[in-house]
């Protein structure tokens, strides 16, 4: 596998193992807690699809995708029924993230030290129709040097149907790359989202105790910048009020 990405708008390979990620502003991606969205009949569906296409209507496919397709990312099938192509993914990650050791323009970050990924960053990923969806976030974290155990993320599909916007969580055996064949190029009709899992609550016990001090240390900084940014605030309208009191001219 090889990684030749940026973090802004990068390539990597996959085939090896890749991907990318991504959404729209239109629609909110986060859930609300009683609008469950669940995967059921379309991850039926597109198995069932991936069971009976022959080789010949994957091929038919891949020319329409190819011909829809607005930039250079085409699908290319090969001789055994294997195809390859590309997938965006972003990254929406709200915890901080553990890395390995110094982090390509990441200042340096050292061995265990916690912070947090820009969100919204997204990676162009080329990967193969037997990728699965383990494999792509194993890449991603990879791409990032992410020292975090795996299972604590998830890939989520966000797509449209009839004005309305689903998003849902993959199974880890699914293949991003089948999804966006059948979806078609267009990704406000579907796109990838990493995020962590969604368990209710932070499941503290999956964490090392050095990801749970540097944890510690991050919301203390935060805190210390909040306790900074009110202070300033209520001086500033001090000040404004005091600049008021002082024009005012006393009664007579």
């Amino acid at each position: 596998m090889t990684w030749n990405s940026t973090m802004s708008s990068g390539y990597s390979s996959l085939e090896e193992d890749s991907e990318e990620y991504f959404f729209t502003a239109r629609t909110s991606f986060f859930k609300k807690p009683l609008g469950k969205v669940t995967e059921s009949k379309d991850v039926e569906r597109e198995r069932k699809f991936r069971t009976e296409f022959s080789t010949e209507e994957i091929g038919l496919k891949i020319e329409q995708y190819n011909s829809q397709t607005r930039d250079l990312l085409k699908m290319t099938l090969g001789a055994t029924g294997v195809y390859t192509g590309f997938i965006k993914v972003q990254m929406d990650l709200r915890r901080p993230v553990t890395v390995k050791g110094a982090l390509k323009g990441g200042g340096g970050a050292k061995m265990g030290e916690a912070f947090y990924l820009p969100r919204g960053v997204t990676n162009t990923l080329h990967i193969s129709s037997t990728n699965t969806v383990r494999q792509v976030i194993v890449a991603l974290l990879n791409k990032f040097t992410v020292a975090d155990n795996p299972a604590k993320y998830a890939l989520y599909k966000r797509y449209r149907r009839e004005e309305q916007v689903y998003v849902c969580k993959l199974a880890d055996g699914e293949q991003p790359l089948f999804l966006r064949l059948v979806a078609g190029p267009d990704n406000d009709t579907l796109s990838f989202v990493l995020r962590e899992q969604q368990t209710g609550e932070v499941m503290w016990d999956a964490f090392s105790i050095p990801e749970l001090r540097n944890f510690l240390k991050i919301l203390d900084k935060e805190e210390e910048e909040q306790r900074v940014a009110v202070m300033r605030r209520y001086e500033s309208y001090r000040q404004r009020l005091q600049e008021v009191l002082s024009q005012v001219k006393a009664p007579s």
